[in-house]
């Protein structure tokens, strides 16, 4: 019955709903379905994983091509068999399978992706981005400016330290530490827009960023405390720039969103370059400016390899009443403390 599977399951990659349905019965009548089920998943899974995927991109990409319960049985644990899924979802025994068809028929499609290598240094210790995260969610949801910028202070004292310090234990060793790489999902609507956000702050933290919008995810090149600062500092602008778009009573059309997030990344970019530079200027340790540029050659040599051919887009803002409130926006964001370099 497992090459019978196989062979129907070979028709359904390319096919359509016919063959995804025959796929589906014919794996639901397997008295077996579990062990055939768990065989064809790690097969498929580590093919995907061969050509650069890793678990949490699959899941993420299962839940943007086909939903919700496809993501969850794409999270499933390790243990748990496709019958187990279908009772706790509540699914009949074909419903399971043909999640699990259309599941695996996603992942045989996906393109190769470049592998991605952790950084060569150490990320920040986990209690300290523990305090970092826990700094910014205050930062982020208090109703007073003096109390955000207070917490945002003080987490960008911990991450712009952490940065310095490890650029300069680098420099010390001559180790040359090499740049790694961490993807960002970057969700719906107005991806381009959040994505030019990311690039804002990637830009201003020693990192570069490219956009795969056919797939949805930017990859962030840097070394490991500006990766983390990235995400920690475009997740909290994100959480700023949402808050400020339910805020007034102005349109709220598509136009509108998209041009006041093209705004607000614009001069976000603006205002984190200026940032970077002062704080770099207030560092006078010997050494430092050589062993950040360094740091900057191995980023740009990393990106070139995993990424040897990019190109460039523009976005356009339609909606001028949009430009001006992102702009606004951004000029109330909270940045001199949530900046991780």
């Amino acid at each position: 019955m497992d090459n019978r599977f196989g062979d129907a399951y070979a028709r359904a990659i390319h096919g359509g709903a016919d063959e995804v349905d025959a796929a589906a019965s014919v794996l639901a009548a397997d008295s077996g379905r579990d062990a055939v089920a768990a065989r064809w998943m790690r097969d498929v899974v580590g093919g995907c994983e061969r050509r650069g995927w890793r678990g949490d991109d699959l899941g993420r990409m299962a839940g943007r091509e086909l939903g919700a319960l496809h993501q969850r049985l794409a999270q499933w644990p390790d243990g748990r068999s496709l019958g187990d899924f279908a009772r706790e979802e509540r699914l009949t025994g074909f419903a399971a399978a043909t999640a699990f068809v259309e599941l695996l028929c996603l992942y045989a499609r996906l393109p190769a992706l470049p592998v991605l290598a952790a950084p060569a240094e150490q990320a920040a210790p986990p209690k300290m981005l523990a305090r970092i995260r826990a700094l910014l969610a205050k930062a982020e949801s208090t109703g007073y400016p003096e109390e955000a910028e207070a917490l945002s202070a003080k987490a960008q004292h911990l991450m712009a330290r952490h940065s310095i310090d490890a650029a300069l234990l680098a420099a010390a060793h001559a180790d040359g530490a090499a740049a790694g790489a961490r993807r960002i999902w970057i969700d719906g609507p107005y991806e381009a827009a959040k994505a030019l956000l990311l690039d804002a702050v990637a830009a201003a933290n020693r990192a570069q960023s490219v956009w795969s919008s056919e797939i949805g995810f930017s990859t962030v090149v840097g070394h490991a405390p500006d990766l983390d600062a990235v995400e920690l500092l475009y997740t909290s602008l994100l959480v700023q720039a949402d808050r400020a778009l339910q805020g007034g009573r102005t349109s709220r059309s598509r136009d509108f969103r998209e041009s006041f997030l093209i705004a607000y990344g614009s001069r976000i970019r603006a205002r984190l370059t200026a940032a970077t530079a002062e704080e770099e200027s207030a560092e006078a340790t010997p050494g430092l400016l050589p062993a950040l540029a360094s740091r900057a050659l191995a980023v740009e040599d990393t990106t070139r390899r995993l990424f040897p051919t990019t190109t460039t887009s523009r976005l356009k803002a339609r909606d001028a009443d949009g430009w001006q409130h992102g702009e606004s926006a951004a000029d109330s964001a909270n940045l001199r403390g949530q900046q991780g370099s």
